[in-house]
């Protein structure tokens, strides 16, 4: 199955109402995720979506690609280990999208299997909005213990699930995608950092926030993530896991408005590269999270920089490895 496309079996209506829930729960402030005026100020007709929204109907297309090439394993039983991410242009309020997966990789590591999968998500127009790479850790069904159903399902077996979606994605080729003209996004030059005011070194200013089991339930239901581990103590002990643990995307989410804010203009990110080293444990008090960002490259020709991310929680590193290409006036 390594190297096979395929392309969901319906496509996506992205709503207002769903970007405003969503960028609440990540804490992304940009104005035009909010308001459509604030969207138009930045060339745009409807509101934008925070960069990391895909995140939610590509979880819905991941599942698709689990209950057909992949039926012994579940979603919900993965642990993510990293996100690659590459902008073409922003999701907008109103966009029609469609998705393309496919099984980059498979090999056993961790006590587990090492599942690597590519998803791009592409308009109405059938141009492409964003691609992703993520590695995830899981097991097989039968190599779980029969606990684990009875937490995620609340007694239901995999067999007796309901579809998630009305068909199975459609088989479309192996190999490289195809060719696609790529979107022509606007810029606002007013909005964006200008390049000639950056330097090598330069520090972003830091953001430090606090999390609560409340945010991770929230996060859980704004992206239709049903892992227990993020919000059942009893599904994390029995994971190995000290607490219950925030969910990655949720952090790479969190971590955006360091740059958004940083750059003005959230449709300046071009690429996010994020590798998750160590969980973050959320117990019945909170936790706090600090964000920090330092420029590492200017690059004159492109007009971007390349800045590495910090992430801390209590004291301790979560992001392995984080950068970050941000395009520049």
């Amino acid at each position: 199955m390594v190297g096979r496309r395929y392309r969901s079996s319906d496509h996506y209506v992205v709503e207002r109402e769903k970007i405003r829930e969503y960028a609440r729960a990540v804490r992304n402030r940009h104005p035009a995720h909010r308001s459509e005026d604030a969207a138009a100020d930045l060339g745009y007709g409807s509101l934008l979506a925070p960069p990391t929204f895909g995140a939610v109907p590509g979880y819905l297309a991941y599942a698709e690609v689990f209950d057909t090439i992949l039926p012994g394993y579940d979603l919900s039983r993965t642990i993510q280990t990293d996100q690659m991410i590459e902008f073409h242009r922003p999701l907008l309020a109103g966009d029609r999208i469609r998705f393309e997966m496919c099984l980059d990789s498979f090999r056993h590591a961790f006590g587990g299997d090492l599942i690597g999968l590519r998803q791009t998500i592409v308009d109405q127009d059938d141009r492409p909005v964003l691609t992703s790479r993520t590695s995830l850790v899981g097991r097989a069904d039968e190599a779980l213990p029969t606990w684990f159903d009875a937490v995620v399902m609340h007694g239901a077996r995999p067999d007796e699930r309901t579809p998630r979606r009305a068909a199975h994605p459609r088989y479309v080729g192996a190999g490289d995608e195809p060719a696609r003209e790529l979107p022509t996004t606007p810029v606002c030059p007013k909005a964006r950092r200008r390049f000639d005011t950056v330097r090598p070194g330069a520090e972003l200013p830091p953001h430090t926030l606090m999390v609560s089991r409340g945010d991770l339930v929230n996060y859980a239901g704004v992206a239709g993530d049903p892992n227990p581990i993020h919000w059942s103590p009893e599904a994390a002990a029995r994971m190995g896991l000290r607490d219950i643990v925030a969910q990655g995307l949720f952090t790479i989410g969190l971590s955006v408005d360091l740059l958004t804010s940083w750059s003005g203009d959230p449709t300046a990110l071009r690429s996010y590269n994020v590798r998750l080293t160590n969980p973050v444990h959320v117990g019945a008090t909170g936790g706090r999270i600090e964000f920090s960002g330092r420029v590492k490259h200017l690059d004159e020709d492109t007009r971007t920089a390349t800045v590495a991310i910090i992430a801390e929680h209590d004291g301790r590193r979560i992001f392995g490895r984080a950068t970050a290409e941000v395009a520049l006036a």
